[in-house]
């Protein structure tokens, strides 16, 4: 685990993030460039990718100048299955950037468990799976919320849910979308499809026919489209992001933002990253800045003579 713009993260998933951007970074900048930089930059993962595609996400929003400036309203990541790679702060603050998809029962973004404990376990995933659920049972909500370093599930959450609770067979698939902040997938369901809601395949199915289901319910109730539909949709977006950060505060969530924090984060310019010759010079400046101040002093106080001797001041000395 390691710290990350006020939060924390996991980092195995951040050093793999640094080396895919180092590894292809010029080559999306070069791309981006030469098509005329007015393209949406979209990330996308499954699984532990969806982790990592989740922080080169947040890498990147915090230095866009990577990517030859592009606007943080033109970066999207879309994580699939996601692991839970971030704190409870920087899950909400960047939920205007990442959504994560969910089917279900999927279990790995509901396991607080760390990755590597898991795969390293002596356990079966579905024994293991039930130990998590019942040490889990005992933690006050309150307590994980104050949990600085427990991880999230990053983002705004697309659930889609096809299987009704104690009910067999599957259901015409619907989609819940909100940005939690207590209650965000805190608790393990044992059930059959806990795994096999985690495969892409389940995934990409269900999601189709849930589109489908969205596309022919809106042709049905909507017969013009209204002229300000999509300002309004995005309007109820970011609302629903400010209510989430003041959410988080009002929970005591450890390093939360509010909202003027993050505007205010928006709307300061972005500067050019220094070289580190211009860091030292800058460093040393800062250093000798005391020095300076003390020179000035001297100066003030004495005066050299025509002979080149050096005298007291008393012009100086009389108006202090």
């Amino acid at each position: 685990m390691q710290m990350f713009d006020g939060g924390y993260v996991h980092h195995g998933l951040l050093k793999s993030a640094i080396w895919l951007l180092n590894q292809e970074g010029e080559t999306l900048k070069r791309l981006w460039l030469d098509n005329g930089a007015h393209y949406n930059m979209v990330f996308v993962g499954h699984s532990l990718g969806s982790g990592v595609v989740s922080l080169l996400t947040l890498i990147l929003v915090n230095h866009r100048d990577l990517l030859g400036g592009i606007p943080r309203t033109k970066i999207r990541c879309y994580a699939l299955a996601p692991a839970r790679c971030m704190s409870l702060n920087l899950a909400v603050k960047y939920a205007d950037v990442i959504h994560s998809v969910v089917l279900q029962d999927d279990f790995l973004p509901r396991t607080a468990t760390p990755l590597e404990d898991i795969f390293k376990s002596i356990f079966c995933l579905p024994c293991l799976l039930f130990l998590v659920c019942l040490r889990d049972t005992f933690i006050p909500e309150g307590r994980k919320l104050r949990d600085p370093r427990r991880l999230y599930a990053p983002g705004r959450i697309y659930h889609i849910v096809e299987r009704k609770f104690c009910r067999c067979g599957r259901y015409p698939p619907e989609v819940r979308t909100a940005i939690p902040v207590d209650g965000r997938f805190e608790h393990i369901v044992l059930s059959c499809n806990a795994t096999s809601d985690h495969g892409i395949i389940w995934i990409e199915r269900e999601a189709q026919k849930a589109l489908e289901r969205m596309k022919e319910s809106s042709s049905e109730t909507i017969t013009t489209a209204p002229k300000v539909q999509k300002l309004e949709r995005l309007q109820t977006i970011e609302k629903e992001h400010k209510d989430a950060l003041e959410r988080a505060v009002s929970l005591n969530v450890p390093h939360a933002v509010n909202t003027s924090e993050e505007a205010s984060e928006d709307q300061k310019p972005e500067e050019a990253p220094q070289s580190e010759a211009e860091h030292v010079s800058e460093t040393r400046s800062k250093s000798t800045s005391g020095r300076t101040n003390w020179d000035h002093v001297v100066q003030k106080l004495y005066k050299k003579n025509e002979s080149g001797d050096i005298q007291l001041n008393r012009e100086a000395n009389a108006l202090n």
